[in-house]
């Protein structure tokens, strides 16, 4: 069906109409996505359907009840509507820290919590553009974006942080549109990428929270000993661990907390 869809093409004016009986007002929605429009164009059906379906929520926003607010996510940014991960991040014991970083911060929920939750100052990066305006965005909403920076990053940001989470896309697959690149990591390339690089980045006795699927794991997707070798050979170790059940019961959601303490040497827990 979605081989289908995206080759049904639908053709739309200059200022994003369809000449179609009873069809629905696109405008508003593709201009979000697209901007203004040059001239008559083609759009598949299936990419129509999730312009307008993005639409619509970055209009409503999503209720997180962790941060007694809503975030709007937008088009091609992968949306907070499961709140099992932000609920782990949410009980998490904080300790004092004074800078933090959210790695692969998509739609700015998790930066958005640590704020919350009373840290200082927070830098969220993301590779995509889009998740970048799409963080940025929710951050002013919220009134946090006075202690926090977003920035266009593939990974960290320069510096050194008390505390650094990340929730990586968990599927070890390639991804074959923007939005399925918040869930899908060829290879489990960038999740090898942030634990290799992540001691350069810790405070002394700094810490890291790795929220992460074990689905891959349970599937056989990804070996249940790689993501143990790469903390190890990281010059980490796993100091604790955090478990959740999703609300479906369906996939559990860890979050392994990694600790610096001293140059090429930490724990992760």
């Amino acid at each position: 069906m979605s081989r289908l869809l995206g080759s049904l093409l639908v053709e739309v004016t200059t200022d994003y109409a369809l000449d179609l009986r009873r069809a629905p007002a696109i405008a508003a929605a593709c201009h979000d996505v697209f901007g203004t429009a040059a001239a008559p164009a083609v759009i598949s059906l299936r990419e129509l359907l999730g312009v307008l379906s993005a639409h619509r929520w970055r209009q409503r926003g999503i209720e997180i009840p962790a941060l007694n607010g809503r975030i709007h996510p937008h088009y091609g940014v992968f949306a907070p509507t499961r709140t099992d991960y932000i609920d782990l991040v949410a009980r998490r014991t904080l300790r004092p820290v004074s800078t933090a970083f959210d790695i692969g911060t998509g739609t700015g929920v998790l930066a958005a919590l640590l704020l919350h939750r009373g840290v200082p100052a927070v830098v969220a990066t993301d590779v995509g553009w889009r998740a970048v305006e799409c963080a940025r965005d929710n951050l002013e909403r919220l009134g946090l974006s006075d202690r926090a920076a977003v920035e266009h990053r593939d990974l960290f940001p320069p510096g050194r942080a008390d505390l650094i989470v990340c929730n990586p896309p968990w599927v070890p697959a390639s991804p074959t549109s923007t939005l399925e690149a918040g869930v899908f990591d060829r290879g489990s390339g960038m999740l090898t990428r942030f634990v290799r690089q992540l001691p350069g980045h810790l405070t002394h006795n700094g810490e890291a929270w790795l929220v992460i699927s074990d689905l891959p794991e349970r599937l056989g997707l990804r070996d249940d000993q790689m993501l143990p070798r790469l903390i190890e050979s990281a010059g980490l170790t796993v100091r604790d661990r955090s478990e959740g059940p999703s609300a479906t019961n369906r996939r559990t959601g860890s979050q392994d907390r990694c600790r610096r303490t001293g140059a090429g040497n930490g724990s992760t827990s």
